[in-house]
């Protein structure tokens, strides 16, 4: 019976353990995936406008001088599109994170979850499953995008320069879509073969070097941007030097190189760069080398910028969530300035640790990974400070901030801001009485603190209402002990006291 009843007992154990199967609030995932991609298309569409704008200017050139149809001028976009989202991706999914987080943080929603047990954890997978397709997203297109792009420009500038000849090429016309080469054909069979051929090349010559035949056709190369021009029965006429020269001849071909206007800016879109290879390409390219030679390093970063750009993109986007959260209703949002400090930050460290590393001062490999990996524990710790429902910054470096920012930046702010506003009276102006009496009342009534600097202020300072105070003390006595510190205007009412009669 005492078998039975534990077995029974076992039952009723594994079928409670049947029964309970952890599944994910996919309602919650998808709430804030979509609070998260809304703001994310809005900024890559706004960030693509302007990328848009920089690059037409400049291309316009190219569109007029190779005469380009809408067709011709949407594939050549698309072919330097990729460029472009290297780096409208990355500033896309920060912001997105960020405003995301910071509308459900101002309209209590961040709030509200807390309250229903929903804890910042439970919160990041829909953000890091988004972010990681992002990344993979940056990553397709920096390792096979772009240099597919590359070469898709290359020839399609060849194509546009040859259909340039072959419209500019009529009958019974001269053509100089050739450069220094000008063509002359009596007439154009259906097969495209010339009859009544005149050539004059000027190429690096000071007399033309004039060419006559009675048939001739062209045939283009495009991997090597040539065309070909072959001549049939003919002659050659040199009249360079002091002698002319006649050469009969039965076959002849004169290979022309075409250079279309590919230069946008300083960059050349038609040129095998590092920038245009393949991976593969870098690797052996960089392995025909010397290691240490300033070449192979430069192929090899190449390889890896490729591979450290994803990643990056997908930590900037973990690091955009507690600055999101940073909002709260009634409290200037701060977390798009911050965000785009922190984006600058990264890609100058991420540039200074390139160079250093293509010149050999630091290791290539560790250099080019190493803002990667700051920054990927700055996003850690903050994180766990905003999971711990701490301030971002320890109390230290705020104090040193709020130090440096009192005795050297708010000097220099101060004068430009006066400039810019009417003068008006504050705490600071000749209406202030810091006299001991008045040092007195005021300490008497409620001392206000801010809790992020560490600061509180009496009610004569200018700051003493500022939206972030929200501590109150019964004096200063109190904050003191409760481990703040007096402003600078603060401290020096506080010290008049101290030094008044008793």
């Amino acid at each position: 019976m005492h078998s039975e009843s534990g077995k029974k007992k076992r039952d009723e154990e594994g079928g409670a353990r049947r029964s309970f199967r952890w599944r994910p609030p996919l309602l919650l995932y998808s709430y804030i995936a979509n609070e998260l991609l809304a703001p994310f298309f809005a900024s890559f569409l706004i960030l693509y406008c302007v990328f848009f704008l920089v690059r037409l200017i400049p291309l316009l050139d190219i569109v007029l001088s190779l005469r380009i149809g809408l067709a011709d001028f949407i594939r050549l976009f698309a072919y330097i599109f990729p460029h472009m989202l290297l780096y409208i991706i990355p500033m896309a999914s920060m912001a997105g994170v960020i405003v995301g987080f910071t509308r459900l943080a101002s309209d209590r929603e961040i709030l509200a979850f807390k309250a229903c047990g929903v804890s910042l954890v439970q919160m990041l997978p829909p953000v890091l499953v988004i972010l990681a397709v992002i990344a993979c997203l940056t990553g397709l297109f920096s390792i096979q995008l772009i240099p597919a792009g590359a070469l898709g420009v290359k020839q399609l500038m060849f194509q546009l320069a040859k259909e340039k000849i072959d419209k500019g090429l009529k009958e019974k016309e001269f053509t100089e879509a050739l450069g220094d080469i000008v063509l002359y054909v009596d007439k154009i069979d259906k097969q495209q073969r010339w009859h009544g051929v005149y050539v004059s090349d000027m190429r690096g010559r000071t007399e033309p070097l004039v060419t006559v035949a009675k048939q001739g056709q062209m045939h283009a190369d495009m991997e090597q941007m040539l065309v070909t021009v072959v001549l049939n029965d003919g002659t050659l006429h040199n009249t360079e030097g002091m002698d002319n020269q006649t050469i009969r001849f039965g076959r002849y071909q004169l290979r022309i190189s075409l250079r279309p206007p590919t230069t946008i800016g300083k960059e050349d879109l038609s040129s095998q760069t590092r920038g245009a290879m393949t991976q593969e390409q870098l690797s052996a390219a960089a392995s025909q080398l010397d290691p240490d030679s300033k070449a192979a390093r430069i192929y090899l970063s190449e390889y890896h910028n490729r591979m450290v750009l994803p990643v990056g993109c997908f930590i900037l986007g973990v690091i955009g969530l507690p600055l999101g959260l940073q909002a709260s209703p009634g409290r200037r949002a701060v977390g798009i300035p911050l965000g785009l400090a922190v984006f600058i930050t990264y890609y100058i460290a991420l540039t200074t640790c390139r160079a250093l590393g293509e010149t050999g001062i630091l290791p290539l490999v560790p250099s080019l990974w190493l803002p990667n990996v700051i920054f990927t524990l700055l996003a850690i710790s903050l994180l766990w400070r905003t999971y711990q429902e701490k301030p971002l910054l320890p109390r230290q470096i705020r104090q040193l901030w709020y130090v440096v920012y009192e005795s050297l930046l708010k000097k220099i702010i101060r004068p430009i801001i006066s400039r810019l506003r009417k003068p008006v009276h504050n705490g600071h102006s000749k209406g202030i009485d810091t006299s001991s009496d008045a040092v007195s009342e005021t300490t008497a009534l409620h001392v206000h603190a801010d809790v992020n600097t560490g600061i509180f202020h009496l009610p004569p300072c200018k700051n003493y209402n500022c939206p972030t105070c929200r501590l109150r003390f019964k004096n200063p006595r109190v904050a003191r002990e409760a481990g703040f510190t007096p402003c600078e205007f603060c401290a020096t009412l506080l010290a008049q006291k101290a030094d008044g009669p008793q």
